[in-house]
């Protein structure tokens, strides 16, 4: 079965991952987060459950669409400094949920300043393929 682990941060993370003065993130912790990750996805790939993985661009890179009157409307967003927005995400296929579950507790090891890993969050979802998948 596969599932898709996602992984947030703020605004503020992304600041302090490209270097903005102010912010708890050192190079050397953005240099050790960058190691972490490449060796937890090589790990993913050499078992063969990695599917695919990618990191996504600062929230203020956002464009939100939202209906209003029934018209689509374009905003740029959300500019979220203090929320979780989603700032990656992995698919892995792999023998069951409670494997998916231990993938992903593995990123809580991702090195980081403290109240960045205080804050660390991950969903684990299963990827639905078909119509019969829906049955909740």
């Amino acid at each position: 079965m596969k599932y898709m682990i996602l992984t947030y941060g703020s605004q503020l993370d992304y600041d302090g991952m490209s270097g903005k003065p102010g912010s708890a993130w050192t190079a050397e912790d953005f240099a050790a987060m960058g190691t972490f990750m490449a060796e937890f996805n090589a790990e993913l790939a050499e078992s063969g459950e990695l599917v695919e993985t990618r990191g996504l661009a600062a929230p203020v890179h956002t464009r939100r669409l939202q209906l209003r009157d029934g018209v689509p409307v374009v905003t740029d967003g959300p500019y979220a400094e203090t929320q979780e927005v989603l700032a990656g995400y992995w698919v892995v296929e792999c023998a069951s949920y409670d494997r998916a579950t231990e993938i992903a507790a593995k990123l809580a090891n991702c090195p980081g300043p403290a109240d960045a890993r205080e804050s660390y969050v991950a969903d684990v979802r299963p990827i639905v393929e078909s119509a019969e998948d829906m049955a909740v």
